[in-house]
């Protein structure tokens, strides 16, 4: 009686990540990550030339064409105004990336001094500053900045100020955390045994490690600074109408959803789809910097 052995099988190596074989060392870009680089060029061309992208006037108005569907002429609509939504859009992303970028920009200022100073300080100062980053970071970040807004006045500087505000505690516990561990590692210390000064440990060794992961951190806080921004534009707190700013547009057309879909819509799904490739893009280069693929 014979037996029927199995057939014998080469092994394929998959490089990891993948569904099959590839060459040795060749890396193949995500899809979803070069979508979402594309989707940010797109975004900073807006910001930075509108008129590259439509020649239109955002504050145009023209009723005879109000609420009309996405078309040729129209490729986002129009809004009660009739004004074209797309030009809208293109122009408000200046509005909402310029305000999420200058809020995160003086976050991450007053948080990293902030936890710069507790890192460095002694016992009792980073105890102190310790406890006002918790209290801060228990109240949710959009009633934090609702609260500074009250003792001010809704606009633009009241709104960036207010995201600056709120998101400054968490790159403060960040950097005092990385501060402290700097602080407490064998060259830091080493080099306290040579005698080098503290300005020196400061600047020469201190900085430069505790403030290498900021901007990487800064790029995945800049879309949530952008979604907190156009919430409180929603809630008239940011820039006023007729001001082409994402969440001013979604509080002007919010009435209209039901015969007008488009002009709340849109602006909606591109402010969405804007913060997911920052944070796609962002948490890439967070993966990187931190030795992995």
């Amino acid at each position: 009686m014979s037996i029927a052995l199995p057939e014998r099988t080469t092994p394929v190596l998959a490089a990891e990540g993948t569904g099959g074989p590839v060459a040795k060392g060749r890396r193949v870009l995500a899809p979803g990550l070069v979508a979402a680089s594309l989707v940010l060029l797109l975004v900073a061309v807006a910001a930075v030339a509108p008129k590259l992208l439509t020649g239109a006037d955002p504050l145009a108005a023209d009723p005879l064409h109000a609420l009309e569907a996405p078309s040729g002429a129209h490729w986002f609509g129009t809004d009660q105004l009739g004004r074209d939504v797309f030009t809208r859009v293109v122009h408000g992303a200046r509005y909402s990336l310029s305000i999420g970028a200058v809020a995160t920009l003086l976050s991450v200022l007053a948080g990293g001094v902030v936890g710069l100073v507790a890192g460095l300080s002694p016992r009792v100062v980073d105890e102190a500053l310790s406890r006002a980053l918790d209290v801060l970071s228990a109240f949710p970040e959009v009633l934090l900045a609702l609260l500074f807004i009250a003792f001010t006045e809704p606009g633009t500087p009241s709104l960036v100020m207010a995201i600056a505000l709120a998101f400054a505690p968490r790159y403060g516990r960040i950097v005092r955390a990385q501060t402290l561990l700097v602080r407490r590692s064998g060259y830091v210390e080493q080099a306290v045994t040579f005698g080098f000064s503290r300005a020196r440990l400061v600047w020469r060794h201190v900085l430069p490690n505790v403030l290498g992961p900021l901007p990487i951190l800064a790029t995945i806080g800049l879309g949530s600074a952008i979604v907190n921004a156009s919430a409180l534009s929603f809630l008239g707190m940011g820039p006023q109408p007729p001001s082409p700013e994402w969440g001013a547009m979604l509080a002007e057309s919010r009435n209209y959803l039901r015969v007008a879909w488009w002009a709340a819509i849109l602006p909606g799904a591109t402010l969405t789809v804007a913060v997911i490739s920052l944070t796609a893009v962002g948490r890439r280069l967070q993966r990187r910097f931190e030795g992995r693929r």
